[in-house]
């Protein structure tokens, strides 16, 4: 397998279960269904924790098998709100802002 092989490989999966089976990893299909997204997401966080990519294909193919496996099983044992891997779920409470009412009148032309 070539670079570009591999490239236009990864560029043809469209699905988590897609991902999955391209790296031979077993999955339990109802927790693909519920987390597919975070699933995915998790798998581009931990890729984008990788210093330097390996050079070869086979070391490439094999880190990110590696860190696919990792995602999936991070909802295996867990849920996407423990997990909180998509930004809605680590909002915290709407925040109170307090504008003292001399700052507006400030803001609006005066009549005459």
């Amino acid at each position: 397998m070539t670079d570009d092989d591999f490239e236009l490989d990864l560029s043809e999966l469209i699905s988590a279960e897609d991902f999955l089976e391209y790296f031979g990893i077993d999955y339990v299909p109802s927790v693909v269904q519920i987390n597919r997204l975070h699933i995915l997401q998790r798998f581009h966080d931990y890729l984008g924790q990788v210093d330097e990519m390996p050079d070869s294909i086979q070391a490439r193919w094999a880190l990110y098998a590696d860190r696919l496996s990792t995602a999936y099983q991070d909802f295996v044992t867990s849920d996407a709100q423990t997990e909180k891997v998509f930004r809605v779920f680590r909002m915290h409470e709407p925040k109170q802002v307090a504008i003292p009412l001399n700052d507006l009148m400030e803001s609006r032309p005066h009549a005459t």
